[in-house]
């Protein structure tokens, strides 16, 4: 599936908002019967344009309410210590994404935290598997807009 259509947009913008409603009411937002949306659908999976379905949990209720963003200097930009790195920060719980950034700083972390001595925990891990040169972390005080739907 090299493009999608306007059909297809739609249903990746009802899937963003609610990715459990039914094929149903997914085919009647969009103007489909159950048959043609499923087959959209699965296509639009086939063709890795949708890459999962998952359910957002709200952090507070499960204590990881404190969101913080690190970022990491290094002194070494070799093949091992990058896929060291990688493997750390994708086994840490907390850790919920990783970026490496042009510019001043190597990486940037954005991790889930029960509060400032979770993030000191987590920091642990992070500096016993992998050296780092420097971290700095910015806590976040309020979340203004954090959305994962794509403008399409």
């Amino acid at each position: 599936m090299d493009n999608y259509d306007h059909t297809d947009t739609r249903i990746l913008n009802e899937l963003q908002r609610d990715a459990g409603q039914s094929l149903e009411a997914l085919g009647e937002a969009v103007g489909l019967s159950r048959n043609a949306t499923w087959r959209r659908v699965k296509a639009l999976e086939e063709a890795g344009i949708i890459t999962a379905r998952v359910a957002l949990v709200n952090p507070v209720k499960v204590g990881q309410g404190l969101m913080v963003f690190m970022q990491v200097r290094t002194h070494s930009h070799d093949p091992d210590w990058q896929a060291k790195f990688n493997r750390a920060t994708r086994i840490i719980p907390g850790i919920l994404s990783v970026y490496r950034m042009t510019g001043d700083l190597d990486y940037l972390i954005r991790a889930r935290v029960r509060d400032v001595a979770g993030y000191d925990a987590l920091y642990q891990q992070l500096i016993h598997q992998v050296p780092i040169a420097d971290v700095a972390a910015s806590f976040v005080m309020e979340e203004i807009k954090d959305s994962t739907a794509l403008p399409l």
